[in-house]
């Protein structure tokens, strides 16, 4: 949220009265560690059953817990536009009102567009099919050469004399729609909770974050409100540096492959430029929507520009923008980051990928709070 200053106690003692700080990134060395109420499992048997029973919470609550980091996320995306209405006198629920509008509509256009390119090259790939089986009809030719090569090395396995039985359950195509539809109107459900909740958020923000600051006793309160200051810049920093990742390769890859003739270059140029955000994953998710586009249009040198670019923005991005726009936020070590992406994407999908980093640096940001949790906060730093 956002980290103007509030006063969380109007009857706070002179000791207290510096709890409503002037920014969001106060020097680590000037708080105290932080003590919960509660006090941390001292047994590591305890230690251990209240991390499984999480992170079973975790995957058994896994689409609302989704949800609910994904309109965190989308609140601090729109909260730069509810202060600037809020700057021109508009109350905040009028301005995050107008916000949450103004993202619904921007989502619908996109949509639109999308939906629209999708169909044109729906149309337009019959053009070319015939090229796209020459080359599958190749790779399917090397399949069955290596096949028999291999069938020729290995020994032949000696033939049961008992007749093999299959049972195939005939299923019809009302069947399978309407077993996977629970699951489809479940998420759907669910994701209509985002708008909502972004708005709730970015309309009681200042109340969520003295409510919450007032969880703690008077002592820690300070330190409280420094925390949810640091995870709220850490946030930002990192919406706002993807955002902008995110854009230069988009930019630079339509200026690209709008010269190598690639179709609908201004579409997925884009798209390619997003998909490389992903960590790890994301150099293989970026080159496939220009590869496929290209199938038929762009020869095999482009085809290999087409490689060149999308590796060479990847590589560039991963060592000189992320650490201009995110180093210094997120201070999270190689190893952690890992861990923690194959940790998230296990537990949530595709999802977890996506908000494994940003937790993560949160989390390491509570644990540098915390006494007993420090070590933890170390292990995760650089």
């Amino acid at each position: 949220m956002a980290a103007n200053p509030m006063d969380v106690d109007s009857g706070a003692t002179e000791e207290t009265a510096h709890e409503a700080l002037p920014n969001d990134e106060p020097a680590p060395e000037d708080v105290a560690p932080l003590e919960l109420s509660g006090e941390l499992p001292s047994n590591s048997a305890q230690l251990v059953l209240v991390t499984l029973a999480v992170i079973a919470a975790c995957y058994a609550a896994k689409l609302p817990l989704i949800v609910l980091c994904v309109s965190i996320l989308l609140s601090f995306v729109l909260a730069p536009l509810v202060d600037v209405l809020q700057r021109l006198h508009l109350p905040r629920p009028v301005g995050a009102l107008i916000a949450s509008l103004v993202f619904l509509a921007v989502l619908f256009v996109l949509g639109m567009v999308s939906y629209n390119s999708g169909i044109d090259f729906a149309h337009q790939l019959p053009k070319y099919s015939g090229e796209i089986k020459e080359k599958l009809g190749k790779l399917r030719q090397q399949a069955n050469e290596i096949q028999k090569s291999t069938e020729t090395v290995l020994p032949n396995e000696p033939e049961s004399s008992a007749p093999t039985v299959k049972i195939a359950q005939q299923t019809s195509w009302l069947d399978s729609l309407t077993s996977n539809l629970g699951g489809v109107t479940e998420i759907a459900v669910m994701a209509s909770f985002v708008p909502f909740l972004s708005f709730f958020m970015l309309s009681w923000q200042d109340h969520v974050r003295s409510a919450t600051v007032m969880l703690f006793r008077m002592e820690n309160r300070n330190t409280a409100y420094v925390t949810l200051g640091l995870i709220s810049s850490m946030i930002r920093s990192f919406i706002v540096g993807n955002v902008l990742v995110g854009l230069f390769m988009g930019g630079l890859g339509t200026i690209i492959f709008g010269v190598l003739g690639l179709p609908y270059f201004y579409f997925i140029g884009f798209i390619s430029g997003f998909l490389s955000l992903v960590p790890y994953l994301g150099v293989v998710l970026a080159v496939l929507p220009p590869l496929i586009a290209g199938l038929g249009h762009v020869h095999s040198a482009g085809m290999l520009g087409i490689v060149i670019t999308v590796v060479g923005l990847h590589l560039f991005s991963l060592n000189v923008l992320y650490p201009k726009f995110l180093g210094s936020r997120l201070q999270l070590n190689p190893l952690a980051v890992t861990l923690a992406l194959l940790f998230w994407g296990w537990l949530w999908g595709a999802m977890g990928l996506v908000l494994a980093v940003p937790m993560t640096a949160a989390a390491k940001i509570v644990f540098d709070h915390i006494e007993h949790l420090r070590g933890w906060g170390t292990w995760l730093g650089e």
